[in-house]
């Protein structure tokens, strides 16, 4: 099986976890399946200096910075056909709710890059599962409304699906939520986590759930 899996740049605070996405290619390649890399070819909403949190004067591409994760090997995400994919998958990060959506600056009037949103609904039509780790399950809950989702305990984050039309189930560090119906598959990761082994193993958890419902959609 082969997956898509879409970032957003690179850094927590300004683009994917880093230990999300690359977790989450380990999962798919030690569940024998494969992947391609995608991002959106978009401006960051703004660059963070990860070493004292503040916003530096200057300007990057959420493309050209996933392709630091992808070690070079990534494609723009409007290339991304969902026939030639068994999955559809978004790690977390700040740069899932700000430069995939507006949800960090938004909040519940967020607003959706449209290439991504192109990207989830057809995948959905397809009826091929889509995953989601930490904060990405708000841009799910934002593109496809009644779905049930989870980012682990966060009152304030779980209130906004509710706003969305979505449901939240309150999730442990490394529990999974899936929403057989839409076949859609979440984890907390960070939003909870606070190991590294703990990325992983939510990250594997998430795929093996995906191979699974994938596998079902081709018997």
């Amino acid at each position: 099986m082969k997956f898509a899996v879409v970032l957003s740049g690179c850094g927590v605070y300004d683009g994917s976890e880093i230990h999300e996405a690359v977790m989450t290619l380990l999962a798919i390649d030690i569940n024998n399946c494969t992947y391609e890399i995608f991002a959106p070819n978009i401006m960051q909403y703004h660059v963070i200096n990860h070493l004292t949190g503040e916003v530096m004067n200057e300007k990057r591409n959420a493309l050209i910075e996933s392709a630091r994760i992808a070690r070079g090997k990534i494609k723009a995400l409007s290339e991304y056909k969902p026939e030639n994919y068994d999955g559809l998958i978004f790690p977390g990060g700040f740069g899932a709710a700000k430069n995939l959506c507006s949800y960090a600056i938004d909040g519940a009037d967020m607003k959706v890059d449209r290439v991504v949103e192109k990207a989830v609904k057809e995948t959905h039509a397809a009826g091929k599962p889509i995953g989601a780790l930490c904060i990405a399950p708000v841009l799910i809950t934002k593109i496809l409304g009644n779905v049930e989702v989870t980012i682990g305990n966060d009152n304030e984050t779980a209130g906004v699906i509710e706003k969305l039309g979505g449901t939240h189930r309150t999730a442990g560090n490394t529990d999974v939520v899936i929403d057989y119906k839409n076949k859609v598959v979440t984890t907390p990761c960070y939003m909870l986590c606070t190991r590294i082994s703990e990325i992983a193993e939510s990250a594997d958890k998430l795929v093996k759930a995906m191979v699974k419902i994938a596998g079902n959609n081709q018997k």
